[in-house]
């Protein structure tokens, strides 16, 4: 029962936020700073879910300058915990399809999200200049996700480069932001479904690295957010038994 109230709570407040939204940015389309708004908005059902969310995020990190973003991305539950972390003027990546989704789809287009065409190879490497030039362009961020895909309980998959190519060739830094576990965590039917911490690691200069050593960064950066994933899994772990 309790998953079918949640369901439908759920749901109503997404079709709301989507609505409400794309009405709001109307007024001022693909503007960027759109992004942060409704991201925390969605972030915020992560109450319903019954998620106790600690957020470490530096207080300076709203003053930071454009950089490029990445997270681990392990499934749909991303949306109310990592999102909460997006900062101004910020943009994701995506997928051309998801502007067809309704509601979702049209809010994710108004809020200036970039939309790539992963099909069609051709577009598709030209994703990383399309990258460059909206931060240089508009003084953007991006949050990308550089494992590519939801990693579904795999752990930390190995990292492509384009978010790396992206940050050499833009000269702007690299800023890891790392969660905990959420597989097999959340249970609908489950009131209390413990705690998720989200920690944004310190922004990491790419200046010195060459288009040559992109792979040498993509792995730096890895090893970095899986040291820091495997610690904040320790720490939910206690948490959760300290009730």
């Amino acid at each position: 029962m309790l998953a079918i109230i949640r369901g439908i709570i759920v749901i109503f407040l997404c079709i709301l936020i989507c609505v409400f939204g794309s009405i709001y940015c109307l007024f001022s389309p693909r503007n960027p700073r759109h992004v942060m708004t409704f991201g925390h908005a969605f972030g915020k059902l992560h109450k319903v879910f019954g998620i106790k969310l600690l957020e470490r995020i530096p207080a300076e990190a709203r003053e930071y300058k454009p950089g490029i973003y990445i997270g681990n991305h392990q499934n749909n539950f991303d949306m109310v915990t990592m999102s909460n972390a997006v900062q101004p003027r910020t943009v994701t990546v995506g997928k051309k399809s998801l502007a067809f989704i309704p509601f979702f789809g049209q809010l994710y287009w108004l809020t200036g999200n970039i939309l790539i065409d992963r099909v069609n190879r051709t577009k598709a490497h030209g994703t990383i200049s399309q990258v460059v030039e909206q931060i240089k362009k508009k003084q953007v961020s991006v949050w990308m996700f550089p494992e590519g895909t939801r990693s579904r309980g795999r752990g930390l998959l190995p990292f492509k480069t384009g978010a790396f190519h992206a940050a050499i060739m833009a000269g702007v830094p690299i800023v890891p932001v790392c969660a905990s576990s959420t597989h097999e965590k959340i249970k609908l039917n489950r009131w209390n479904n413990g705690t998720v911490i989200i920690e944004m690691l310190p922004p990491i200069d790419t200046t010195k690295y060459t288009k040559d050593q992109v792979r040498e960064l993509a792995e730096h950066c890895r090893q970095m957010m899986q040291a820091k994933i495997d610690e904040l899994n320790k720490e939910v772990e206690k948490l959760d038994k300290q009730g």
